[in-house]
């Protein structure tokens, strides 16, 4: 009925959150404070936080259009079927376990992508610094 506005609020949040942390990733940049060797090899966060944005908003549009194609979306107000029906009740039930249920699995397999990000990362700043080593024998 209505599952995928609990990713879309999600989205919407993450893509606030993700400007706002790109303003302060040039800001920091612009003053100098990153370690250019360091960040070469690093992902931004902003950009770690542009997945879950991509991840949760395509899988919001993907979710309407199924809704819209079953009919559980109208293009007159309310929009939703459930509450023209008086089924907001139902609805809201679905939007908290469906919905929520959503999220968070989308959230935990981005926290996964993150995580083995953080590990190649880890596993090229090794690789570079035995390379300097090696270098400077």
């Amino acid at each position: 009925m209505a599952c995928f506005l609990v990713p879309a609020a999600e989205a919407v949040i993450t893509t606030i959150a993700n400007k706002v942390i790109k303003t302060k990733e040039k800001k920091k940049q612009k003053e100098g404070a990153d370690n250019a060797a360091e960040s070469q090899n690093k992902v931004k966060f902003s950009a770690k936080l542009g997945w879950l944005n991509k991840m949760l908003w395509g899988g919001s549009a993907l979710l309407a259009f199924e809704h819209l194609w079953h009919g559980e979306i109208s293009p007159t107000f309310p929009f939703l079927t459930a509450v023209e029906n008086g089924e907001t009740a139902q609805m809201l039930v679905e939007m908290g376990t469906v919905g929520v249920t959503m999220a968070v699995l989308v959230t935990a397999v981005w926290g996964a992508m993150v995580g083995i990000s953080y590990l190649l990362e880890k596993r090229s700043r090794k690789a570079q610094k035995d390379v300097q080593k090696d270098a400077a024998v």
